[in-house]
């Protein structure tokens, strides 16, 4: 950990003009917060609309890391692909069920039964210009897999089961973390100094996540699947 506060790996990290974007997309919904009312509920939303852009990625580097093992490692694909998109898809359908349920306790509305389609609407629904941040997310994550993951040959150095194993640990780590903080901020009448400390969160967790990326595309880390930040 102390090598991820060192001045001298966090001057390198943001050498990269990339890491600058993928911080400024990270703080991006401060303006979101100050000039447009958004609260927690649309901030927990986004991320986890997120979720769904970070499972999209992970089945595409799934792909990718069968593809050196061809032709056994598509064959495998035909199963894990499915199993993957279903098993995550469930997953995330029934966080995002809470996320719902959180928002209407926000808000004093109630709600029936969502359809997974109906979730993702009500979710892309949920505050003004909420496509604008997810396209934004979807650039970045789609840039990063193709320079860090195709380009540079990142794929070669991990696996399948390493990728499909990536996003539930990140939804485990960092989203309930936000979703408790959100709990408490309803609690509180949402704050706006609240509200901005859940940006900060995230934020944080994506300045450690491009620092690793750096540290491993530096090999200053272990060679194993190069971390997207998310």
């Amino acid at each position: 950990m102390r090598n991820f506060l060192d001045p001298n790996t966090l001057a390198r990290t943001y050498r990269d003009p990339v890491a600058w974007v993928i911080l400024a997309v990270d703080l991006f919904p401060i303006w979101a917060v100050l000039t447009m009312g958004w609260g927690a509920a649309p901030l927990v939303f986004l991320y986890w609309l997120e979720n769904l852009i970070v499972g999209a990625v992970a089945l595409a580097r799934m792909i990718a890391s069968s593809m050196k093992e061809s032709p056994f490692g598509l064959l495998g694909m035909v199963f894990l692909g499915p199993f993957f998109t279903v098993h995550y898809g469930m997953f995330c359908f029934v966080h995002g069920i809470f996320v719902a349920a959180f928002a209407n306790m926000e808000t004093g509305g109630s709600f029936g039964f969502l359809s997974p389609w109906g979730l993702f609407e009500n979710a892309l629904n949920s505050a003004p210009n909420m496509p604008t941040f997810i396209g934004a997310i979807i650039v970045v994550q789609v840039f990063l897999y193709v320079r860090d993951f195709i380009m540079r040959g990142q794929y070669k150095e991990t696996d399948v089961g390493e990728e499909m194993a990536a996003p539930y640990g990140r939804v485990v780590v960092l989203h309930f973390g936000i979703f408790a903080g959100a709990g408490g901020l309803a609690l509180l009448g949402n704050p706006l100094w609240g509200i901005l400390a859940l940006i900060g969160l995230r934020a944080i967790w994506g300045v450690f996540m491009t620092v690793r990326r750096r540290m491993r595309l530096d090999g200053d880390l272990p060679k194993q699947k190069v971390d997207v930040p998310s």
